[in-house]
């Protein structure tokens, strides 16, 4: 007897035979098929039939089309009415869809189900790898059921997978189709042979492991499961689950044939093979190595080979390059971001480049921050250049880069957008269509609010007009920190500013950006020395000990100068209800400073800002070196102070008893302007029915009105409302209003009584409705268009010069950004400087649509580049020359952006002037005209025009190389180094890029900025401008003049008026600091000062250069000739003064020019 069929026996039942029963499990599963086919066969045959049999006929009459003619069958019975069918087709139809759901994955329950199979399948084929690795086992054995765990664990699954075959089955629409799908095939060659094993007590490994197919699912799964989500993943993974499946089932079937035999050699040539042979010999095949040591010896084996080998030749030499080919160009910035548990993380898209990328992370990761626990994810479509990459490489700890758009929902939570602190959208300051530029960061925000609702976004814009668009969003909200960069306001605010105290745009822009300062005086000159450490200079914010509460801002701000070396500007103010918090700066002393006050301060560091938080005055008082002053630990400190609080408020109350209580306990007092006002009226026995009894605005007294972000300026309930600046009759005040005509005169502080009496036409609509701005009524352009003989003849000194460079077509830059800070109802009338617009008149008449409202401007066509059109409107006599370009910068070479600006700027340095000094008198009856004082003295004007005032607006930094000629500076020095920027007579956009880090760790920063700069712009104020009509004109009320009680930028001069003791040589800027803060409530920040000043002693300069020196030290040394910047008050009376001056000089000329 054959060794194989001994194996075959046992002992206990002698169940084995000569015959084998293979065929009996091979039999079981083609009965099963056909049993299925046939089947359903049948089944459609009999509907067929009988559907057909009994299916009526209906006949329509051309003659009665709505009369159809059903006749019945012979012999038939009349049918029943169609319910019962209509029930059987109900019953089918939800069994279907019941079934359809629970195999689908679009349900909980359906991916359970899919998942499980696919499980079940795995755990049935590992079933079949445990039995078919032993070699020496056979495939068809004699083993009882009862005691084959593996059996009896596979036939568990396997009843499993005849329920869900049924499920499948009731779900298919074609049934026909499904019975002959791969799938089904599998449970045909599966479950039956289970069932036959356990009758005929045989176990017959034979073709289970079909179940390998099922890998060619794991596609579908994963992505029911939504771990794939991109098309290459997908792509990848089917791939490899089909090689798989191919290269198991092969090896499944290599194992069937050469471990059974040939039938027709009555399984003679067996070759036992475990099944990891096989998977081994199959791979040497298909790879084409073929080593030899494992080959088939049977006849079937061979044909089974050979067939195999033409398709998996081709598999192996198509699928795995294909793979592999997709997994080496797989995106190499794809994936998504893994956030760290603690960690906060920021997104920044936009225009991603290596200068914007560079400059953004040199300012956020400067070392003068505190430490910065923060990434910064950057995400853009283009991937990086070789620059940019390097970039990214070099900050790898803190930096990582996504290629995606955030219009992509799905981009968007690759990079955790909804945990990340904020996102920063960054815009190209140097494009083409800056409209479209700005549209394409909007359509940003939109998608990224429309994602997540709750996360801060900064964004930079263009164009001032386009921030409109932004308040369309229902999700931007001021409150949860969104703000907006405006490159224009911000540019034009920088330059208004230098035309009021010129440099003061190089002092803002350095203290906003993060630089540092090391003093080298070995190889720098002394000016060079004194403007570095006040660049190194920025602006910090920290919390004030209680060592401060109830000091008022002055003695403040002395004892953080004098005693912390730290400059502080302004405080934030809390409202009563915490909600109306304000930023005041340089407030005047009715303001006492509360517990918890946030100050804004000028220092060098961070660190150095920590001295006030950690000031104790128990134990610090005598300190002389304020980098000890560290946190104490003195005892009842906190009872100490309260009672110093409780004394320090008792004996103000004493010494002022007329003021009101509740201002002593409260951050905010009432406002200075509107109770002398009270006061003004109460004299004069005239008590307006519109005046409330308390003042119901925060922040008055010196405070600045503009809110922070998310904040909404309070006002009085008790005052009447105020529609477009005129008051409504439907007010909450409990007194009847009377008629327009008839309102009360309200009297600036300052202007007499009976004067304003007379002028109550003009006094009535001189402002905005918000108070913030001057404004005159509707006019025409032509009204303020000057030809060049009228221009030459016009009484122009002490006016600001705009020098125009614009085509027609020019993209808009905003020029009410510029007038309005020069606009500022902070100033008198009579101080506004007027303002000469000379360009092309097509394009200033798209802008005029947001000028007419402004006063004293006037317009000359022409070209900034004509000395003769310089000469018209005294070039030579402006306090400032601002040059501007409104074209947009070449393609084929930017570099000659700034080619018009640059050529103007030298032919006004290269002219001459007349050196002149007259009397000029402008036709007028006396009265205040457009265009200035009917008869002044000019002062005396600049021969040369280097001497002229000017500020040049730069599109390309390295072009500032052109502006000086006597200069030394290297073409690669960076912008801020040099020394144009540095006197204050160049400015470009870039250094605005700072702003966007500033606004991200300061939410007050930009609000800072925007009051510094813009002249109190506020939310109300910008959403009255969103309506592109213009300023609106409105009645001065209590509560609009009250606005104009806050300070301003000014620059004065040591070597006369108020401050001309410290003028003398020796003279220290701290002493200075102190007598301007306690007797002028003036907050010194800063000097502009000769280059040459240092070796002239004072003396007369033979430079007429001036750079600027940003909070100097307290020992610094002062020259007659230094110019102050200062944060000075509004001074009510100087309205009066001026105008008593006027009128006394006005007499004193007539009677000279009679005499």
């Amino acid at each position: 007897m054959p060794s194989y069929q001994q194996e075959l026996r046992t002992d206990e039942n002698n169940c084995a035979s000569d015959e084998r029963y293979w065929w009996a499990f091979l039999v079981s599963s083609v009965i099963t098929f056909l049993i299925c086919i046939i089947s359903v066969c049948i089944y459609r045959l009999l509907g067929y039939i009988f559907c057909h049999a009994w299916k009526p006929v209906v006949v329509i009459e051309a003659s009665k089309p709505s009369s159809p003619v059903v006749p019945l069958p012979p012999g038939k019975p009349t049918p029943l009415s169609p319910v019962p069918e209509a029930e059987e087709v109900t019953w089918m139809t939800e069994a279907k869809d019941w079934a359809g759901e629970l195999i689908s994955g679009q349900t909980v329950t359906g991916r359970i189900l899919v998942v499980l199979v696919f499980v079940l399948s795995i755990a049935s084929l590992v079933i079949y790898f445990i039995d078919a690795s032993q070699a020496q086992k056979p495939v068809e054995s004699c083993e009882s059921w009862t005691d084959n765990t593996n059996a009896q664990v596979d036939l568990a699954f396997n009843i499993f997978f005849l329920i869900h075959f049924c499920i499948r089955f009731i779900a298919a629409n074609d049934k026909i189709w499904f019975l002959l799908e791969v799938y089904s095939f599998i449970d045909y060659f599966t479950i039956p042979p289970s069932l036959v094993a356990i009758y005929l007590n045989r176990n017959w490994l034979g073709l289970r492991f079909l179940r390998a197919l099922r890998l060619m699912t794991v596609p579908d799964i994963l992505q029911y499961l939504n771990v794939l989500k991109t098309s290459a993943s997908i792509q990848i993974t089917q791939l490899a689950s089909t090689f798989m499946s191919v290269w198991l089932t092969g090896a499944g079937i290599i194992h069937l044939l050469e471990n059974t035999g040939d039938p027709f050699f009555a399984f003679s040539n067996r070759q036992p093979l475990g099944y990891w042979d096989c998977i081994y010999f199959l791979l040497v095949t298909m790879s084409t190595v073929g080593y030899g040591d494992i080959f088939c010896q049977t006849v079937l084996g061979k044909i089974f080979i050979t067939f195999f080998i033409m398709l998996g030749l081709a598999m192996f030499a198509s699928y795995l390059p294909e793979i592999f080919e997709l997994i080496g160009t797989r995106p190499k910035y794809g994936g998504e971001y893994k956030s760290e548990k603690g960690k906060k993380h920021i997104v920044v898209c936009g225009h991603i480049t290596y200068e914007s990328v560079n400059s953004f992370l040199t300012d956020f990761l400067h070392e003068d921050r505190e430490d910065v626990d923060c990434e910064i994810v950057f995400i853009n479509r283009k991937l990086p250049d070789l620059d940019l990459e390097g970039v990214f490489k070099r900050n790898f700890t803190i930096v990582e880069f996504f290629q995606g758009s955030v219009m992509d929902p799905k981009d968007l939570e690759r990079v955790q957008i909804k945990q990340a602190d904020a996102c920063l959208v960054l815009a190209n300051k140097y494009s083409h269509d800056p409209d479209a530029e700005d549209a394409a960061s909007i359509m940003r925000v939109i998608s990224i609010k429309n994602f997540c609702e709750e996360i801060r976004v900064i964004i930079q814009l263009m164009q001032y007009h386009n921030k409109a668009y932004l308040l369309n969003i229902p999700s931007w909200d001021w409150k949860r920190g969104d703000d907006v960069i405006c490159l224009a306001e911000l540019k034009l605010g920088f330059i208004a500013q230098s035309c009021l105290a010129p440099g003061f745009s190089t002092m803002m822009a350095n203290l906003f950006a993060m630089r540092s300062f090391k003093s080298s005086s070995t190889t720098l000159n002394m000016w060079q020395n004194d403007y570095l450490r006040g660049s190194g200079m920025e602006m910090y914010t920290e919390t004030l000990s209680k060592a401060f509460n109830g000091l008022t801002f002055p003695q403040a701000a002395e004892l953080c100068f004098t005693k912390l070396e730290l400059l502080l500007i302004a405080i934030e103010v809390k409202g009563d209800d915490l909600h109306d918090n304000q930023i005041a700066i340089n407030p005047k002393p009715v303001i006492k400073l509360a517990s918890n006050t946030q100050g804004f301060f000028m220092a060098q560091s961070a660190e150095e800002v920590k001295r006030v938080f950690f000031y104790c005055k128990h134990c610090h008082e005598d300190v002389t070196d304020p980098s000890t002053i560290k946190k104490c630990k003195c005892k009842n400190y906190d009872e100490k102070l309260e009672a110093d609080a409780i004394k320090d408020s008792v004996l103000v109350r004493k010494e002022n008893p007329n003021v009101d209580a509740s201002s002593q306990v409260k951050p905010v007092g009432a406002p200075m302007l509107m109770n002398t006002l009270k006061a003004l009226q109460n004299k004069d026995g005239k008590n307006s029915p519109t005046q409330s009894k308390k003042p119901g605005r925060l922040g008055s007294g010196g405070a600045s009105p503009v809110s922070t972000p998310g904040h909404r300026k309070g006002r009085d309930l008790r005052s009447p409302k105020m529609v477009d600046g005129i008051p409504s009759s439907r007010s909450n005040s409990h007194a009847a209003l009377p008629p327009v005509d008839k309102l009360p005169l309200v009297v600036p502080l300052g202007v007499d009584a009976m004067n304003s009496v007379v002028e109550v036409e003009q006094q009535q609509k001189r402002f905005d409705s918000t108070g913030m701005f001057h404004w005159c009524p509707d006019r025409s352009i032509e009204e303020c268009i000057l030809d060049r003989n009228q221009a030459a003849m016009t009484v122009l000194n002490g006016h600001v010069v705009v020098c125009l460079f614009a085509e027609p077509e020019s993209p808009l830059i905003g020029l009410r950004n510029l007038v309005m800070p020069l606009r500022a109802s902070n100033f008198h009338y009579h101080e506004l400087k007027h303002v000469v617009i000379l360009g092309n008149l097509d394009y200033i008449k798209r802008e005029w649509r947001n000028l007419h409202n402004l006063p004293k401007i006037s317009i000359l066509e022409g070209s900034p580049l004509s000395r003769a059109d310089l000469r018209a409107v005294n070039v030579n006599l402006c306090d400032m020359c601002t040059i501007l370009s409104a074209k947009v910068a070449g393609i084929e070479d930017p570099t000659l952006a700034d080619k018009e600006a640059i050529l103007a700027s030298l032919n006004i340095k290269a002219m001459h002037f007349d050196d002149t000094l007259g009397l000029l008198q402008s036709q007028s009856d006396g009265r205040d005209s457009q265009l200035g004082s009917p008869l002044v003295m000019q002062r005396k004007g600049s021969v040369y025009g280097a001497n002229v005032p000017m500020i040049t607006e730069l599109i390309n930094d390295s072009n500032v190389q052109f502006l000086d000629q006597d200069d030394d500076d290297d073409p690669d020095t960076e912008l801020y180094l040099t020394q144009p920027f540095a006197c204050g007579t160049a400015f470009a956009v870039s250094v605005l890029d700072s702003i966007m880090s500033t606004t991200y760790f300061n939410d007050n920063a930009l609000t800072l900025i925007r009051t510094l700069i813009t002249g109190g712009a506020t939310p109300e104020l910008e959403l009255i401008l969103a309506e592109g009509a213009g300023l609106r004109g409105g009645y001065s009320t209590p509560e609009t003049l009250a606005n104009r009680d806050r300070p301003r930028v000014a620059q004065i001069g040591l070597f006369e008026g108020p401050l001309a003791q410290f003028g003398k040589t020796g003279s220290k800027y701290g002493d200075l600091f102190v007598y301007s803060l306690k007797n002028l409530g003036m907050l010194c920040i800063g000097l502009y000062r000769f280059r040459d000043a240092h070796e002239n002693q004072g003396q007369a300069s033979v430079c007429t250069k001036r750079f600027v020196i940003t909070n100097p030290a307290n020992d610094f040394s002062l020259y007659p000739t230094d110019l102050l910047f200062v944060l000075q008050q509004f001074d009510p009376k100087a309205g009066n003064e001026n105008r008593n001056r006027q009128k006394t000089r006005w007499s004193a000329v007539s009677r000279e020019a009679e005499a």
